[in-house]
């Protein structure tokens, strides 16, 4: 299949779709310029992700993870959504509420893009929890005025509202994406490497249920061979070609 044909099937399978959904990964925001924290650049003051997204770290030092996590916020304050995030913006805007986007960023551009319908699995880094009382409110300054922030519910501690190494996703929002993925005539898997569980196991999910999977990567991933279209390239360049205006 040439690539125009490629697409031009793409198009075919969402304009007959009753119900799409799409997955996102780290791939989509690294078209943003927003670094992909567990890459070779990944190291920040001789510390690694998997030393500093982790509960452990937090009851340890929660004033160092909140300067990793203010730092990230600037870059990622700085980034502005691309073409991919704007064209699922448009498909959810044509859809309603028969399509869902669920995604494993925490960055926001999906909303700053213009979806609404979003599914968080990883949570959000403009969330802030309290870990006192419970309370979930967003906070959009950079750089917080004070590290460790505190809640202006109670004066508890806040930690960054994102699920973190060792710790399960929220429950609903799992729940929500997995009958995403069941119900949907159309998956869109874009910018993802389809290795991080339990995120990978909702491709194979909605194809057991009768989906096309599409696959929107610079690479090959494990999920290449089983995706009924793959098409290669990045998400900003492909996903407005698939999802027309």
């Amino acid at each position: 299949m040439t690539p125009d044909s490629a697409i031009e099937t793409a198009r075919g399978w969402l304009r007959a779709a009753s119900r799409a959904a799409a997955l996102t990964g780290a791939g989509i925001s690294a078209e943003s310029g927003i670094p992909t924290f567990r890459g070779a650049g990944g190291l920040w003051r001789n510390y690694r992700a998997e030393d500093l997204a982790t509960p452990e770290a937090f009851a340890r030092d929660p004033k160092t993870v909140w300067e990793w996590y203010d730092w990230r916020r600037g870059l990622i304050r700085d980034a502005k959504p691309n073409l991919g995030h704007y064209a699922l913006a448009q498909l959810e805007r044509r859809m309603g509420d028969r399509f869902v986007l669920i995604t494993q960023n925490v960055d926001g551009l999906h909303n700053r893009a213009g979806s609404e319908r979003v599914l968080k699995l990883h949570g959000d880094i403009w969330w802030t929890l309290c870990t006192a009382c419970g309370d979930v409110r967003s906070d959009f300054r950079v750089p917080l005025p004070e590290l460790p922030p505190r809640c202006a519910a109670c004066g508890g501690l806040l930690r960054p509202g994102v699920v973190w190494f060792g710790e399960p996703l929220p429950a609903r929002t799992w729940e929500q994406a997995e009958e995403a993925a069941r119900t949907c005539d159309v998956l869109l898997v874009a910018g993802t490497s389809a290795v991080v569980y339990p995120a990978a196991s909702l491709a194979p999910l909605a194809r057991r249920h009768g989906a096309r999977i599409i696959e929107i990567n610079t690479e090959v991933t494990p999920l290449s061979g089983e995706a009924d279209l793959c098409l290669k390239g990045p998400s900003g360049e492909i996903l407005p070609q698939i999802i027309e205006s």
